[in-house]
């Protein structure tokens, strides 16, 4: 049986008839630190490559305006690598995710680093957790896992990433619990992007 699973919707929809609020607590840096495998994606750039990661490195935040705010959210470096599906060379791909302006936690601002300086992309984390080695919740060897969402840019259409601390994935539970919370969104354009959720190819 499929677990259930709660995501929020995107900060950014449009798509709400009726928006509720979500109790959502967004993920801490530590737990985003680190290397991800990308193992679902709707996004078609994934389509043609294998063995997608990211990893989340966080950097001193900028100083903090005044000493009785809050202490800024920490930024992060994100370095993407990845494989073409008919070559051996690893590609990567850097940038770094500041904390959107009006963010509580869990939503960036990616801007490329050198050359791709110019292109730069919104994302938020929707939800996230920790499966057992037998695919119980909290139980066991754990395996961390997140959903993520993109929003639309000039070059790529928005869409969703699940991503996994394990190459192997989190299980066919935990992926159809994922696709159940999307079916069930009371945002629209969710509920239209499960249909395109694919297995990017690890080996």
């Amino acid at each position: 049986m499929a677990p259930t699973i709660s995501l929020r919707h995107p900060t950014t929809s449009t798509h709400l008839p009726h928006p509720t609020s979500f109790p959502f607590t967004p993920p801490s840096p530590s737990f985003l630190a680190g290397t991800w495998h990308v193992t679902h994606s709707t996004l078609p750039m994934w389509k043609s490559k294998r063995n997608v990661s990211i990893t989340y490195t966080p950097l001193p935040p900028p100083p903090s305006p005044s000493t009785t705010s809050a202490p800024p959210l920490p930024r992060l470096n994100d370095l993407v690598k990845y494989q073409p599906l008919n070559s051996p060379k690893y590609k990567s791909v850097e940038g770094i995710d500041t904390p959107s302006p009006s963010s509580k936690g869990g939503e960036w601002d990616w801007r490329g680093k050198g050359w791709l300086r110019i292109a730069h992309s919104h994302w938020e984390v929707l939800g996230y957790g920790d499966v057992g080695a037998r695919g119980d919740e909290g139980e066991g060897e754990g395996n961390q896992w997140a959903v993520t969402y993109f929003a639309k840019t000039l070059f790529t259409p928005a869409g969703v990433d699940v991503y996994s601390r394990k190459k192997e994935g989190v299980g066919e539970e935990v992926v159809e619990g994922i696709k159940e919370a999307l079916r069930g969104s009371e945002d629209g354009g969710l509920r239209e992007l499960v249909g395109g959720l694919f297995e990017v190819r690890r080996d």
